[in-house]
């Protein structure tokens, strides 16, 4: 993959991530701010883009979202390094708790 390429793909995720960003907030802002980990601000801001200003701010070259998994513990929760499926479910649980903490600390 070469860099223009690289740089197309960019872009298009920026413009998906915005239009679900859009869609979530609009369909449940509860919800949204949670599963985005974003702000108030932030998800009224978003909301209010019209559909020029997503594909301009989307045509960027920096990737917009960013992953929110940013430490070893919830890595290792996601990915499971545990045996059983019942292991499984409950680091899975866990790694939600842990987010949805830090989405508190942020908001």
């Amino acid at each position: 993959m070469n860099a223009d390429q690289i740089l197309a793909e960019i872009r298009e995720a920026n413009l998906n991530y915005l239009m679900l960003a859009q869609n979530l907030i609009r369909t449940d802002r509860e919800q949204a701010l949670y599963r985005l980990g974003i702000s108030e601000d932030t998800a009224t801001l978003i909301s209010t883009l019209s559909p020029a200003q997503l594909m301009k701010i989307s045509s960027g070259n920096t990737l917009l979202c960013r992953f929110r998994m940013d430490d070893d513990l919830v890595w290792g929760l996601l990915t499971s390094h545990s045996k059983t499926a019942a292991n499984d479910g409950v680091g899975r649980l866990h790694a939600s708790i842990l987010m949805a903490g830090r989405h508190q600390e942020a908001a």
